[in-house]
């Protein structure tokens, strides 16, 4: 009978209407494109490393791993390494595999609950008060109770449902931040590894400068001691050959942190940095850009996503709060025997059986509940307002990449050119100055000039690769098209 009753009271909450607003996906914007920035089209192109045009495809689909499109084996086995070991990707994991059992344990609320006891008790009834509480002759006695206990609240209002809903939303909110942790990972390792690669080709194009002036020093050395430069002239090229050689600590600095910083990215200690070195010329700059409207971006951005999935959330919460101040449902039973003996546990005329309902309203808490619910509501709010902010944010990194590839081969074929010009314009002064018909003054300023068209060539060339490996990020980085298991 208790069975029976209990069962028709689960089925009835599990088909009664859940209180509480439902919740429906916000609309996708309906923006086809971001504002003036390229979407489509081609950029510049220039002759030499990371000169490639790139050409922006409007629904182009994004590999999940995108990173191989830079053509460097030793970059995709980094991206791999650091995938299986990074510590931040097991933390993830770990807090979704916790996600997942805490989901679990909320969704037990719609089950009843069922305890089994065994109780022995020795007692002593006051002879001159009570009368003999058993057949015992003796005022000291013992009582045996083996008992089955069931509690259940039926869902009437629907507020397990809305707990559920919330733990479910929780749960892929989670996964959302592992694939955000997914995505990020593998955009910084590529991203410093360009770092790298620029350094080491600043550093290279410093030393290679150094080595000129020092040849130039040696020149202006002989041409003292011949009477053809002065002391100034000498002072002055020690001067600039000293503060190039100045320039190359801090550049080599950088370089130690960056490979400090890649091998955390690895998930080991700085003592196991890796073997594997970059350059610029290691790297093939992808030629064919994909881009995604904003409708589509919203289902491939990890944080948009779990932006959403925390309004869901959010959502459910509030029907759980509203629950919370209306009528409370419980069914309670129990069944079981009681004996002066152990032995005679279960036997005739021991078992005992109870079952009882309850409706419970709260009548006053002085506005606990009514607050709450106020809270839940205004939690709602701030879920939708961080969701609106992390659509316009995803929509601000796309449009800020992509102008600043069109802008980056913009500038890296002016300063191509500029390299070159400064470069032929160096020599032809060094072969001036060793036939006497240019000052040195003139040659240092070509000296200069030469040298800071080296270096702005080096980091225009390194602003192709790190932004091209931006927009894979701010796209989502194609996690959708990795196999599923990479997320549970």
């Amino acid at each position: 009978m208790a069975l029976r009753f209990t069962t028709l009271a689960l089925l009835a909450s599990l088909s009664a209407c859940a209180v509480g607003p439902n919740f429906h996906r916000p609309k996708p914007p309906t923006a086809t494109d971001y504002g003036s920035a390229p979407a489509q089209g081609s950029t510049a192109a220039s002759p030499g490393t990371g000169g490639t045009a790139q050409t922006f495809t409007a629904g182009m689909d994004i590999p999940g791993e995108w990173w191989t499109l830079f053509q460097s084996p030793k970059l995709n086995s980094l991206v791999e390494q650091s995938l299986k070991a990074n510590p931040d990707v097991a933390a993830a994991q770990a807090a979704l595999y916790q996600a997942r059992e805490l989901y679990l344990v909320q969704w037990t609320s719609y089950l009843p609950v069922v305890q089994g006891s065994l109780d022995a008790t020795r007692s002593r009834y006051a002879t001159n008060a009570i009368s003999n509480p058993t057949v015992s002759p003796t005022p000291i006695y013992n009582l045996y109770t083996a008992q089955l206990s069931l509690s259940y609240m039926p869902d009437v209002l629907g507020a397990t449902r809305r707990a559920v809903e919330a733990a479910r939303a929780q749960t892929e909110a989670t996964r959302y931040q592992l694939i955000a942790t997914y995505v990020t990972l593998s955009s910084n390792v590529v991203t410093t590894a360009v770092q790298e690669a620029s350094l080491r080709g600043q550093i290279g194009a410093t030393e290679r400068l150094l080595a000129i002036q020092r040849q130039i020093t040696g020149t202006v050395q002989q041409q003292r001691e011949l009477g053809t430069a002065s002391d100034a002239d000498l002072l002055a090229q020690q001067t600039a050959e000293a503060q190039t050689a100045a320039t190359l600590p801090p550049l080599e600095k950088q370089l130690g942190q960056t490979r400090d910083a890649l091998t955390a990215l690895l998930g080991r200690l700085p003592s196991e940095e890796p073997a594997d070195m970059f350059r610029l010329e290691d790297l093939s700059l992808p030629a064919a850009l994909p881009v995604s409207l904003p409708s589509k971006l919203i289902e491939q951005r990890p944080d948009v996503r779990q932006a959403e999935e925390n309004m869901h959330a959010a959502s459910a919460q509030v029907g759980v709060a509203l629950a919370d101040m209306l009528p409370q449902f419980s069914i309670n039973a129990d069944t079981g025997s009681a004996a002066l003996k152990l032995g005679q546990l279960f036997g005739p005329y021991s078992g005992f059986w109870d079952l009882g309902a309850s409706l419970t309203q709260t009548l006053f808490d002085a506005g606990a509940l009514l607050h709450k619910h106020r809270a839940a509501e205004a939690a709602l709010d701030q879920a939708g307002a961080q969701y609106r902010s992390a659509v316009i944010l995803a929509c601000q990194n796309v449009a800020d990449t992509l102008r600043a590839l069109q802008a980056d081969a913009s500038a890296l074929k002016a300063t191509a050119e500029a390299e070159r010009a400064a470069k032929a314009a160096f020599e032809l002064a060094r072969q001036q100055r060793e036939l006497g018909t240019l000052s040195m003054v003139a040659l240092l300023n070509a000296e200069t000039n030469y040298q800071q068209a080296q270096l702005a060539l080096v980091q225009a060339q390194a602003n192709r690769y790190a932004d091209t490996a931006g927009l894979f990020q701010a796209l989502g980085g194609g996690w959708w098209n990795l196999p599923q298991e990479t997320f549970k």
